[in-house]
């Protein structure tokens, strides 16, 4: 039996990576797909007051619960199901409830640090990249944080300034040097997706050929 074909996905904040993972994943439906977010992996910070949750760093690698991430990438890539932990954005905290995530010819991980993280970049086949200008990304952030998770505008900004901008341009930009494949203009960019589906499922085919 093939080993799965692990794909991480990284890129800035905002920059378009859950939908290019979402595009990837309509277009080998046909395939079994295993995904795992990073945001999935935050550190629980049930035990902070929700007042010292909201200042938090969550853009620096050690927001990260990265022990739990790799050991369940390696569960996957063996062929075991795993239990994803449910995070939320609102309270900052992980819920009482898991997801269930089975493994599949193909795993695809996406987050701002996975490429950043060696232990997770080392378990990976392809590593992509999904580029976007600044000024798209701050303003979809803007967007995402005021409507979905529950944040007012200074707020958003205030961490933009403090912590995103700051680690992206510390570990997240860098990052882009260990990609495969970069994907500009973010989510939108049907014509790179394409590609990148089509390199995929000839992997997957020389993968099987070679059994």
């Amino acid at each position: 039996m093939a080993s799965p074909l692990v794909v991480g996905i990284a890129g800035g904040t905002a920059s378009g990576k859950t939908t290019v993972a979402r595009k990837v994943r309509e277009a080998l439906a046909d395939c079994r797909v295993a995904f795992i977010d990073q945001d999935s992996y935050y550190r629980d910070l049930k035990d902070l007051p929700l007042a010292d949750r909201r200042e938090v760093n969550f853009d620096h690698p050690d927001a990260f619960d990265r022990e739990l991430l790799v050991q369940h990438l390696q569960a996957l890539k063996s062929g075991q199901p795993i239990q994803k932990p449910v995070y939320d954005f609102v309270t900052s905290s992980r819920t009482p409830q898991t997801k269930k995530v089975d493994p599949g010819d193909i795993i695809l991980i996406e987050g701002i640090l996975v490429l950043h993280m060696k232990e997770v970049r080392d378990e990976m086949d392809v590593k992509i990249y999904v580029d976007a200008d600044d000024d798209l990304r701050i303003l979809r952030r803007l967007t995402r944080d005021i409507k979905d998770r529950g944040r007012d505008f200074d707020h958003v900004v205030s961490q933009y300034l403090r912590h995103v901008r700051p680690m992206h341009m510390g570990f997240v930009e860098p990052s882009k040097h260990f990609a495969d494949i970069i994907i500009p203009h973010g989510g939108n960019n049907e014509i790179a997706i394409g590609m990148l589906v089509g390199a995929l499922r000839g992997k997957l085919s020389g993968a099987v050929n070679r059994d």
